[in-house]
């Protein structure tokens, strides 16, 4: 049995703010099992677990299947790896759709910069933007500004659980809601997301709520379930949300937590066999500079800090 264990820093383009936390870098963890790869990155503000605890995890649980034991990590990062690592991926899967581009920064930066001469030519059908980050009168000025230059293009904004009722309620009652696609989280709670979704008509999607695996219920507003592997952890749990998603009726969105090109290449393969009809949420690759495998799909090995190589196990 191959097994293996590598560490990645990769750079931001510029530095990136989760949930008040500055980072500079990316960094994850592959592991390696019998040549098929996984990736094992929480992500600081979102994920309930560090890099070091993951990397103790992963540590332990290859020592466990070097000894022919089995393995059920317990946090939701090392879950992701290990099981995109041992899967039995399915054969020819299609091309999954290209990914809606991703808005995220100053809004009074953002107006300036938009490529809207591209996007006029040929504009995207859905363009995702961060809100609840910056004064809402500017993201408000912003997403104006995007519905009247792109008035084709379908907006998807993230609140990341971002506002009280009452502020979601405010921000949302000035929407072009002809023009929002969907709302992901306005509040911390699903009660409130709810309250909001009937106090102002606008549709909604859950991903916070489903990282933390909390309860939640079918509702006529909402739209979409956006599961992040990598942060949900199993890929049976990722399972059973696509299944109940399918049974209300509800849009799949597949989206990524800032991973490298390894891990948003297995993110596309999994949105290619689990919503082969929706553009998934992968376009995170262009903020870091750096990659962790060849153009051909190899990884680069002697880039990466080994943490453990037991190539010669039994």
């Amino acid at each position: 049995m191959q097994l293996a264990l590598y560490r990645y820093s990769l750079p931001f383009l510029q530095p990136l703010v989760f949930k008040g936390e500055r980072l500079a870098n990316r960094e994850g963890l592959l592991v390696s099992i019998n040549g098929q790869w996984g990736e094992i990155a929480p992500l600081p503000g979102f994920s309930t677990e560090t890099l070091a605890e993951a990397e103790a995890e992963s540590l332990a649980c290859l020592a466990a299947l070097s000894r022919g034991e089995k393995v059920s990590p317990a946090l939701q990062s090392v879950q992701f790896g290990f099981d995109c690592a041992q899967r039995s991926w399915p054969s020819n899967l299609p091309a999954s759709l290209p990914p809606y581009p991703l808005l995220q920064g100053a809004p009074a930066a953002l107006i300036q910069s938009l490529p809207t001469a591209d996007w006029q030519a040929s504009p995207p059908s859905r363009l995702k933007l961060k809100v609840a980050r910056y004064a809402m009168e500017e993201e408000l000025a912003l997403i104006e500004q995007l519905a009247a230059r792109l008035p084709t293009t379908k907006l998807i904004l993230d609140a990341n659980g971002g506002w009280t009722r009452q502020e979601a309620q405010r921000f949302c009652e000035r929407l072009p809601l002809k023009q929002i696609d969907y709302l992901e989280e306005p509040c911390a709670t699903f009660a409130d997301t709810i309250a909001v979704a009937e106090a102002t008509g606008v549709a909604i999607a859950l991903d916070e709520t489903l990282t933390r695996g909390e309860e939640w219920n079918y509702h006529p507003q909402l739209k979409a379930l956006v599961i992040k592997p990598s942060l949900v952890g199993s890929l049976s749990i990722c399972g059973a949300l696509v299944q109940r998603a399918r049974a209300g009726n509800l849009r799949v969105v597949i989206s990524s937590s800032f991973e490298s090109d390894l891990g948003l290449g297995l993110l596309s393969r999994l949105a290619s066999e689990w919503a082969p009809h929706e553009p998934p949420g992968l376009d995170t690759g262009h903020w870091l500079t750096e990659r962790v495998t060849t153009e051909t799909g190899e990884v680069m090995t002697e880039s990466l800090h080994c943490l453990s190589n037991m190539e010669n196990s039994a």
